[in-house]
């Protein structure tokens, strides 16, 4: 399998905890990772980091990428002078020339799958990127009418309604119908890409105690029920919604095998304070298979050779991971009456 991987922002941590990961011979099998960055910088990474028996080489295409190794595709990026934990254009033209090199080989299938490193949004911006993050960009990019953000931590999964958007926003861009979409990318995906037999899926409230009847809030009652009600129709697996406040804390998440939050942090503070560093960014919905660790540039960090590599590795495992399960599911749907093979263990394998 090849792996295309991005460089994310290259004064974070990206190329940091990427060249970490792959410092471990074990990583190499099974798989070949090609990295879109330019040689000098992984040069001057590995000077800095202390890694002299890391394993790689400067490969002209992705097809030419050859196992047991990194490979690197050089992006060409002419004059950029590395400062870790600094924000600049620069910085942001980098990474999204090599988001753009990489969606390019994956979309012609030089690589199998995408993992992508962290991007600083004001500097990627700068250089005329237009979308609000990495998601909306590879859905834009793959035509999908939608998308789902959906965190994963081994079996605590959850999904978000609406994305990157501020918060004052949510209320008013929440509809049955966009609802109902996640929820169906939801399901499709924890089919498909977990191999989840007859999906259990919970909906949180937007309101507090899920708007307490009407007393805060008629969201649940106008939009969020009647989209869990209109799922149960269609034949899914739906419950809900919740009260989000108590939900995780009485571990009623242990109970399902998706959670569906209506914004961005109600999803992902409670996720970040179970898996921090464990965790794994995947976009649902798309065509093609992208995973991200669940940490930012780590500005504050780089270059002092402390970030951990244990997101990044896991988001090169689930990648992998999910790619098996989807060629799986083709084949096991289009031959129903087979028997599908026993699912791999990756991560005990590997470890």
């Amino acid at each position: 399998m090849r792996i295309g991987l991005t460089s994310g922002d290259p004064n974070g941590i990206g190329i940091e905890t990427i060249l970490h990961v792959f410092a471990d011979d074990r990583m190499l099998i099974g798989l070949t990772p090609v990295l879109y960055a330019s040689p000098d910088l992984i040069a001057k990474n590995l000077e800095a980091l202390g890694l002299k028996d890391l394993n790689w080489s400067e490969v002209d295409s992705a097809e030419n990428a050859k196992q047991g190794q990194l490979n690197i595709l050089n992006i060409s990026v002419e004059d950029f002078g590395h400062r870790p934990g600094a924000l600049t254009s620069e910085a942001g033209h980098y990474s999204y020339k090599s988001l753009e090199r990489a969606v390019e080989d994956l979309a012609s299938s030089k690589v199998d799958v995408l993992v992508t490193a962290p991007i600083n949004k004001e500097a990627i911006t700068q250089s005329g990127f237009k979308f609000p993050g990495h998601t909306e960009y590879l859905a834009h990019m793959a035509n999908a009418e939608d998308v789902l953000m959906f965190l994963v931590a081994e079996n605590l999964r959850i999904g978000i309604v609406t994305g990157h958007i501020a918060l004052k926003e949510v209320a008013s861009s929440l509809t049955a119908k966009s609802i109902k979409s996640k929820l169906n990318l939801m399901h499709e995906s924890l089919a498909r890409d977990f191999g989840c037999v007859s999906p259990r899926i919970a909906v949180l409230g937007l309101n507090p105690h899920a708007g307490d009847n009407g007393l805060m809030g008629d969201e649940e009652q106008k939009m969020i029920g009647p989209a869990v009600k209109d799922a149960n129709t269609a034949g899914m697996n739906v419950f809900g919604p919740f009260a989000a406040d108590g939900f995780f804390g009485s571990g009623a998440h242990k109970d399902f095998d998706g959670v569906l939050a209506m914004y961005h942090d109600q999803g992902l503070a409670p996720f970040k304070a179970m898996s921090f560093g464990r965790g794994v960014n995947f976009t649902a919905g798309l065509p093609i298979v992208r995973t991200s660790p669940d940490h930012g540039t780590g500005f504050d960090i780089a270059g002092k050779g402390t970030a951990s590599p244990d997101s990044m590795r896991t988001a090169i495992f689930l990648a992998q991971d999910i790619h098996k399960s989807r060629l799986e599911h083709k084949e096991l749907t289009s031959n129903p009456l087979e028997i599908a093979p026993p699912k791999r263990d990756y991560r005990d394998s590997r470890r």
